[in-house]
């Protein structure tokens, strides 16, 4: 809903505490450069005489708020504001901006609203907390049925990332440029690229590991070993970056995740494992948000990307059949990857055996070891039940949190 502010002596009823702002910086972990060559920081500390320009307002869904924080951050760099028409067909047609840079995703801003207008600036708030102002630039109606077909492989509304283009987002896309005015209030505390940076050593090798679930003893194993990949220099790090926005129906709550992750960061204490939070709704879109995930990460200075078996992937709504084959993400990943700087590791298929642990599911069939299997749904009603979780699944400090919030 838009409605009108009364802008004489009203700003000060919109101010809220002085915003982050990201500090220049030689930005650390230098080996990577951002994409597109600059890290985008789009916050003010003049907030008063921002909102005072405003001459309507919006509220943020979920999503928005995700979007708007990283435009802000520097998460979308080179972004500043929401795409326009031309930027949102290059990006759906050809998977670049204008500019010929390599972008995967459209960054939209959707509204039912008939009353704004091009031209309009609009103070974007999250409850009463002023989040950014967007000056629009643009106001178009987008075609979603070629958007969800190109960037999802599928117009089919079994797939959760077309039906949310095309029931939950609004008839019109507005475009414009944004400045800053607070993070949004989040059950994840999320960093900044340009703080995230700071926190990592410089000149070697980030790779970057991307979750949407509470880390188990596989995943664990799984992005610690990556660090020996072939393409991976000896000394480096791995950047364990969750996201905390909007993701699929029946998926653990975001502070119960976020608890999962700080006991575990406590129990591991793994001096090669660096954690943040990242405030993004998945799209689910496959292969397309794979790279998308990549530039993101690129902008918080890693080098390479874990992409796991159907990195993104989605199942039908109707027949639970796959949209993406396992390895499409992973086999799209290492031929784009590197065309913006980044490196794909591709996650090893790891299973736990009796006589050797976690092993390869190569090495497994090969030397004939015993293969200890426990399903998600298996180990939800283990959970429920109260009973014994096997250490070698899950960690005991991330069992107990699960079962305090079940």
């Amino acid at each position: 809903m838009v409605r009108l502010l009364a802008l004489a002596g009203s700003a000060a009823a919109f101010m809220a505490p002085r915003p982050m702002v990201a500090p220049v910086t030689s930005l650390a972990a230098s080996k990577q450069e951002p994409h597109g060559g600059k890290l985008v920081n789009l916050f003010t500390e003049d907030i008063e005489s921002e909102v005072a320009s405003c001459s309507m307002e919006l509220q943020l869904t979920d999503r928005q708020s995700c979007d708007v924080e990283l435009l802000c951050n520097g998460g979308f760099s080179p972004l500043e504001g929401f795409m326009d028409e031309a930027t949102y067909g290059s990006v759906v047609n050809s998977m670049e901006l204008p500019s010929g840079l390599m972008f995967s995703l459209p960054v939209v801003f959707d509204t039912d609203d008939e009353a704004v207008a091009v031209g309009a600036k609009i103070l974007l708030k999250q409850g009463n907390l002023p989040v950014a102002t967007m000056e629009v630039t643009s106001k178009f109606a987008p075609d979603k049925p070629l958007e969800c077909k190109n960037c999802y492989g599928t117009s089919s509304l079994e797939h959760p990332g077309t039906q949310m283009v095309a029931m939950e987002r609004g008839k019109y896309y507005l475009g414009g440029k944004l400045v800053g005015l607070n993070k949004p209030v989040r059950e994840f505390p999320c960093e900044t690229p340009a703080e995230v940076r700071e926190r990592l050593p410089d000149g070697v090798d980030i790779v970057a590991f991307q979750c949407r679930n509470p880390v188990h003893r596989a995943h664990y194993e799984l992005f610690t070993r990556a660090l020996d990949a072939p393409n991976v220099e000896g000394d480096g790090v791995v950047l364990v970056h969750p996201t905390c926005g909007p993701t699929q129906p029946g998926d653990i709550p975001g502070d119960v995740r976020y608890k999962t992750y700080e006991v575990l960061k406590e129990e591991t204490a793994n001096p090669r494992t660096f954690w943040a939070y990242l405030p993004y709704s998945m799209h689910m879109a496959g292969p397309r948000e794979a790279i998308h995930h990549m530039m993101i990460r690129k902008n918080f200075g890693c080098t390479h990307f874990i992409i796991g078996r159907d990195m993104a992937g989605c199942k039908s709504s109707i027949d639970e059949e796959d949209f993406y084959g396992a390895y499409d993400a992973q086999d799209f990943a290492l031929e784009n990857g590197p065309k913006m700087g980044m490196q794909a590791v591709p996650s090893l298929n790891l299973v736990y055996s009796e006589e050797k642990g976690y092993v390869t599911a190569e090495e497994a069939k090969e030397e004939n070891l015993t293969a200890l299997k426990l399903s998600g749904t298996k180990f939800r009603k283990m959970l429920r039940g109260g009973e014994d979780i096997p250490e070698w699944f899950a960690f005991k400090s991330v069992v107990k949190v699960l079962r305090e919030a079940a």
